[in-house]
């Protein structure tokens, strides 16, 4: 049997994230809710929740961690070409209850989801407050890709991206990568590598160094990189 710690819903202090569990790699605490103040006070420790509709709540911090450097960004060449041909209207925070509704969609591969619908609703309360953020896609005036994510500081923590057309999810990532880039943020939180992000350049690294990485970061201004008023040029 697994034991770890248990929150409370007046409990908002998390265990320190080097105690996570080994196996499953990085299962830290249990219960507690998804109150914007928790969450913050979550991912400003590297510390984010996952878990499946039939679960407590699950907290998590795994070792070690996928992230992205944005000066480590690998774009392919079928990739470059599609962005040198424009093919998506790219935007940011448009419609991000749509973004994380189609990304909370059972895949596949995958056998079902674990964005909850009270995930959902607790994200986007995040973005609401001006936290979590969006990134889109779209073709012939329909959405065709995207992601989301909690930005706090200078530091982007990844959560979920969808694709309904090819490419459609890269490239909304390539422009999340140079829009941070252009911003000083220093480090793309990817929590668990996969072939796909390895592809677009993402490693892991050690737990330290990552906590390091946000302690440095996670209080520092972020000027108005979220005034989205243009679009970074991806350099293709």
């Amino acid at each position: 049997m697994i034991k770890i710690p248990w929150l409370s819903d007046d409990n908002y202090d998390f265990p320190p994230a080097e105690s996570a569990l080994l196996e499953p790699n990085g299962l830290l605490a249990g219960g507690g809710d998804l109150s914007t103040k928790r969450l913050i006070a979550a991912y400003k420790q590297g510390i984010f929740p996952w878990y499946e509709e039939d679960q407590p709540i699950l907290w998590w911090s795994p070792n070690p961690r996928a992230v992205l450097f944005p000066e480590e960004l690998k774009i392919s060449k079928s990739l470059a070409k599609t962005l040198r041909q424009k093919r998506f209207e790219v935007r940011f925070d448009e419609n991000f209850e749509q973004v994380i509704r189609n990304c909370s969609a059972p895949r596949e591969e995958e056998g079902g989801t674990w964005i909850t619908e009270d995930m959902i609703l607790a994200y986007c309360e995040l973005h609401n407050k001006g936290i979590a953020h969006c990134v889109e896609t779209w073709q012939d005036g329909k959405l065709t890709g995207g992601l989301y994510g909690v930005s706090i500081g200078q530091v982007f923590f990844g959560e979920s991206m969808f694709s309904f057309k090819a490419n459609a999810s890269k490239i909304a990532f390539v422009y999340l990568v140079k829009h941070l880039q252009a911003n000083h943020f220093p480090m793309i939180d990817c929590q668990v590598g996969n072939p796909h992000l390895a592809s677009l350049g993402a490693r892991e690294i050690p737990l330290e160094r990552f906590k390091k990485t946000i302690k440095a970061h996670i209080n520092a201004d972020p000027g108005n990189a979220w005034n989205v008023e243009y679009r970074p040029d991806t350099g293709q």
